[in-house]
């Protein structure tokens, strides 16, 4: 936490209030210096919680979670007063209103972007408001979050300090997100509550219009033959589709995105499904997912002229985006830069309301996607941003294959999401295990990444150190040399996400260590009902590696002189394992459904080892 020697009071370069945002708030002393506002003295309320007039559905809940959470913090009742024309002396103002209004006249209200935040005061009274719908809404949870200390890890651990005193130092800040879609897309962050208390907008979490609502869009990624379904219109017609090897086809491939009677199909089926999902503000227009570009005259040569086949692409994009725009002026058109498209054109650029979002499928996760190893996609990346006004990312943070083996992308998260911030990157969408709880460190990848899609200028190591003190307590030391020990271990290595179990770093030597730490933070934890379940799945991580590498590891052991530090019998270390993945019944959370994503259950994976 930065103090507050280390930041200004305000910022009036707008550059700067959309990167640094966090930056125009007071640290956590519990007696600032010239205070200037007690809201609570010893477990007292000192002020009242003003309700604007006309207060929109999300501000209302502002209000209610301000209250609540102020309640638990102080221990004081605050009451809640409607607004009338004045104010009393003592009174934190929430949301938009003539009240606030009056008392703070220097604030654009009705300039604010639909997520800015203001946060603000001026002698007994703090205005907490923003933007409609979310911008008040994030207000008080930046305030709750960044000035009280509150903490919300994940839906089922939140950490809520108890101070019966509580008073502030000065506040004047405006700030808005840098990225306008933010979505860390791991199952835990699916809960729409956690998900708004931790700015993200994705719509994954379903987050309803009296929470602010999110992104809505209709279809979401790999829409071509959802556009065109080949089983009603291939025999019809076949040069729709791509011809490959001198022969039209629907099998693995794609449109062929020349023909103009298909391009004006595509825009009647565009518009026929924003009909469908009025609430729909960003539809999907794109490849499916595999290769097979088609190779028919008209599109070689465009193409070949562009230098990529995102030539076709864009040009077909394009002409759906200007065709729907009379209608549909709110809607933008959703495509992807994805494997064979994922080169940008030459010359053909995005329209305005035309969204390219570029994938990363390929890199090495293991080091920063600025590194030498990532050039090909950091100069992808550059070449996109010269020319695409909404520039979003599919970025990778998991391992398909292996959602429960230890994935050591950790620490780059915050340089990555930095790299993307500094190329004009507008949307983020953060893949991770999104089939069920429990995957390696979800909790962690969750609540860091939501942080850093807010503000990328957040120290992502620190993010991660408070979030190992907060979510595992005297366990978190032993975690985070286990954190260090990955990251070293897998040096050198082209961590995909598709990784196999077999590579260099799972070897006997460094899973011993490992697997003595996370001992050690079991013990650490011994006794805590809370913190000890938590700790138990970084056993069970490595038990996946343990079980699926056994007679490797045995042979490694024995040939190093070493003491093998598991049970002789792989199956009954497979039934321990078996258990701690079906989880308790009261602690959902803690129950693994899917190891990857093609859907292998735990009781499948381990039928494999019923014999020793």
């Amino acid at each position: 936490m930065l103090q507050p020697s280390e930041f200004p009071k305000r910022f009036d370069n707008p550059v700067m209030r959309i990167a640094c945002l966090f930056l125009g708030l007071l640290g956590l002393a519990a007696t600032p210096t010239n205070a200037a506002l007690v809201l609570a003295k010893d477990g007292t309320a000192k002020c009242v919680i003003l309700r604007q007039a006309g207060a929109s559905p999300p501000e209302q809940l502002s209000v209610k979670e301000l209250a609540e959470t102020l309640k638990v913090i102080t221990g004081a009742g605050f009451v809640v007063q409607d607004a009338a024309e004045s104010s009393p002396e003592a009174a934190i103002i929430v949301g938009q209103g003539p009240v606030a209004k009056n008392l703070f006249p220097e604030v654009p209200f009705d300039q604010l972007g639909q997520e800015e935040v203001v946060i603000k005061s001026k002698g007994n009274r703090l205005l907490l408001a923003g933007g409609r719908p979310r911008g008040t809404l994030y207000a008080v949870y930046q305030f709750l979050q960044q000035q009280c200390g509150v903490r919300w890890w994940t839906p089922w651990a939140s950490q809520i300090p108890h101070r019966p005193t509580l008073e502030l130092g000065d506040l004047d800040l405006r700030c808005r997100p840098t990225f306008e879609s933010r979505d860390p897309f791991w199952f835990p962050a699916f809960n729409a509550t956690w998900a708004v208390r931790n700015f993200s907008n994705s719509q994954s979490a379903n987050i309803p219009e009296a929470m602010g609502g999110c992104i809505r869009y209709r279809g979401f990624v790999h829409t071509f033959y959802p556009l065109v379904p080949p089983e009603d219109n291939f025999a019809k017609h076949p040069e729709w589709y791509s011809l490959i090897k001198g022969k039209r086809t629907h099998d693995h491939a794609q449109l062929c995105l020349t023909n103009p009677e298909l391009r004006d199909f595509v825009v009647e089926r565009v518009k026929q499904w924003l009909r469908e999902s009025p609430e729909a503000r960003i539809v999907s227009v794109s490849q499916n997912d595999w290769y097979g570009a088609c190779e028919c005259e008209k599109c070689k040569a465009l193409d070949d002229a562009e230098g990529s086949h995102a030539g076709t692409m864009l040009d077909f994009v394009n002409y759906v985006a200007e065709k729907i725009e009379p209608d549909f002026p709110q809607v933008a058109i959703d495509t992807l830069a994805y494997q064979y498209t994922r080169k940008p054109p030459k010359t053909i650029k995005p329209r305005p309301n035309v969204i390219v979002r570029l994938c990363s499928i390929e890199c090495n996760f293991r080091e920063p996607l600025d590194a030498p190893a990532n050039a090909k996609f950091a100069d992808d990346i550059r070449g996109w941003a010269k020319i695409c006004n909404r520039l979003y990312i599919w970025d990778y943070t998991t391992d398909f294959a292996h959602y429960v083996q230890p994935h050591p992308n950790w620490f780059v998260l915050g340089p990555n999401v930095r790299f993307f911030a500094a190329h004009n990157v507008k949307g983020l969408f953060e893949q991770g295990a999104y089939q069920s709880y429990a995957s390696e460190f979800s909790e962690l990848r969750a609540w860091v990444l939501a942080q850093l899609l807010w503000n990328p200028q957040r120290d992502d190591r620190a993010l991660i150190d408070e979030f190992l003190d907060g979510y595992y307590g005297k366990a978190a030391p032993a975690i985070r040399r286990y954190l260090e020990l990955m990251h070293g271990a897998s040096a050198g290595w082209n961590l995909t996400c598709f990784s196999r179990t077999d590579t260099t770093f799972h070897n006997f030597k460094t899973l011993a260590a490992a697997e003595q730490l996370w001992r050690e933070a079991e013990a650490a934890a011994a006794g805590d009902a809370e913190i000890l379940p938590r700790v138990q799945r970084g056993r069970m991580w490595m038990g996946y590696v343990w079980l699926t590498l056994w007679d490797k590891l045995r042979k490694e052991c024995a040939d190093a002189g070493a003491t093998w530090p598991l049970p002789e019998s792989r199956k009954a270390f497979a039934a321990d394992w078996l258990k701690l993945a079906q989880g308790a019944p009261d602690l959902p959370w803690t129950k693994v459904k899917q190891i990857n994503e093609s859907g292998l259950t735990p009781e499948k994976f381990v039928e494999r080892f019923a014999k020793d």
